[in-house]
């Protein structure tokens, strides 16, 4: 994919070698004597100079040729520019000085007409992903083409970059861009299998998190390539045996997130966190039951039961959750502040992939309250010094069953009996571990 980097060992290509190799004296001393050879390239990749600074990331002479007024968008035989050329070989810094230079997110490659976005994917550095979809929001691209057009951007086979990011065994780009509205269920047109969608990449791949990312997001396990085959085919076909478990139709349904746009987007950054590594943690428990007595067993808890204990001995000096009394309360609420652990709050506001005859597009409500859920936030837990000062003795039970029940009201308790009832969470498989007693419990929300 024109990688070929290396120089001549001639005088008059000494430049390029010295690029390459990171000697700024001699970079500065050769083009003191000829300023010309700035916009001198290789002979056969034509490389130039900044192509070469960017793909070992060379930061230092990269910042004095473009402060030399190189272009930043100047192509090698390939059309490659030296931003796609940093993305490739994830150096950051590099990147980032050519976007603050005025590099064209947007230029296309003639190998397969992708742009650096394409190559950050495929080669998996999501650091470059995450600083090119950063300056996608705040440049003209966002005006222009749309961010939403720019992410799911496809190259000359229909590719976009989730589709190299699943293909590649790529699970924090893929989360990355499913973050950033990639489309989860999107077909290609010729690369891989015609109308394969992320899910039978990664199936293809054979990586476990890219398909448990994917699942998450609501990727369709029946949605069919041009030949006709389902994820689960795709698989067995490639040997995957762990992946074929998890897509096979029969096996329960995964927990998604519901949409972005519903939910999602009212979250901050500390709430999101807790509430998707519940709902890994809950999808891991039902791959257990998987590939439980198969050669793809998932290993047992690191943790001992007695640790666990220890933890929630602990957690009853905090403030505990009032709708399952096992987990520490670490999500609020707003505008009512009314309290809950994250795999409550994630039984209220996830659900299984659903009937789209009778889904509801209702927003969840506090369980106590019934207000509209605005936002939800990170809850402030007190220590336990604020605590005593405030409860006293709090080792006295009744100061416990206090702290217990102070989300409760009369018309709190009846919301939480009818949240008891649709069995959202159901039973815990341990104390404090957070899992769920069967697939089955979890039921779409009214």
């Amino acid at each position: 994919m024109g990688q070929g980097l290396s120089c001549a060992a001639t005088q008059e290509h000494g430049l390029f070698s010295a690029v390459q190799s990171g000697d700024l004296d001699t970079v500065k001393a050769v083009l003191e004597r000829d300023p010309s050879l700035m916009h001198q390239t290789t002979a056969y990749d034509r490389q130039s100079a900044l192509h070469i600074a960017a793909a070992n990331g060379r930061i230092e002479i990269l910042s004095m040729l473009l402060e030399g007024s190189m272009d930043p968008d100047v192509v090698n035989r390939h059309k490659q520019t030296p931003l796609m050329l940093a993305a490739m070989h994830g150096k950051i810094a590099c990147l980032k000085k050519l976007i603050e230079a005025g590099a064209n997110i947007l230029k296309f490659d003639s190998l397969h007409e992708r742009t650096c976005l394409h190559y950050a994917a495929y080669y998996g550095h999501s650091d470059c992903l995450q600083a090119v979809l950063s300056a996608a929001q705040s440049s003209p691209v966002a005006v222009s083409w749309g961010y939403a057009r720019f992410v799911n951007i496809r190259d000359d086979r229909g590719a976009a970059p989730l589709h190299l990011a699943a293909r590649q065994r790529r699970p924090q780009c893929v989360r990355i861009l499913l973050d950033n509205g990639a489309l989860v269920c999107a077909s290609t047109g010729g690369y891989g299998c015609p109308g394969s969608t992320p899910l039978h990449l990664a199936a293809r791949g054979g990586s476990l998190d890219c398909i448990r990312e994917l699942l998450a997001w609501g990727a369709d396990r029946f949605q069919r390539d041009a030949s006709g085959r389902i994820p689960y085919l795709v698989a067995l076909k490639h040997k995957h045996g762990a992946c074929a478990a998890l897509l096979n139709p029969s096996s329960a349904e995964p927990l998604v997130w519901p949409s972005p746009l519903k939910f999602i987007s009212e979250l901050n950054q500390e709430a999101k966190a807790l509430l998707e590594r519940a709902l890994m943690e809950a999808n891991k428990e039902r791959e257990k039951k998987i590939l439980k007595g198969t050669a793809y067993s998932l290993p047992s808890p690191s943790h001992s039961d007695s640790g666990a204990d220890d933890n929630i001995s602990e957690a009853s000096d905090t403030e505990l959750c009032c709708i399952c009394f096992e987990q520490v309360c670490t999500i609020e609420v707003q505008d009512c502040g009314h309290q809950m652990c994250a795999q409550c709050t994630l039984a209220l506001c996830c659900h299984n992939k659903p009937n789209p005859a009778t889904a509801c597009i209702n927003p969840p409500v506090c369980p106590f309250c019934r207000s509209s859920i605005v936002r939800l936030v990170i809850a402030k837990v007190k220590d336990c010094e604020d605590a005593d000062q405030e409860i006293g003795d709090i080792g006295s039970p009744k100061m416990r069953k206090a702290r217990r029940s102070r989300n409760f009201s009369n018309e709190g308790s009846s919301s939480f009996k009818g949240l008891s009832a649709m069995s959202p969470f159901g039973k815990m498989g341990g104390r404090g571990s957070g899992r769920l007693a069967t697939e089955n419990e979890w039921v779409d929300k009214p």
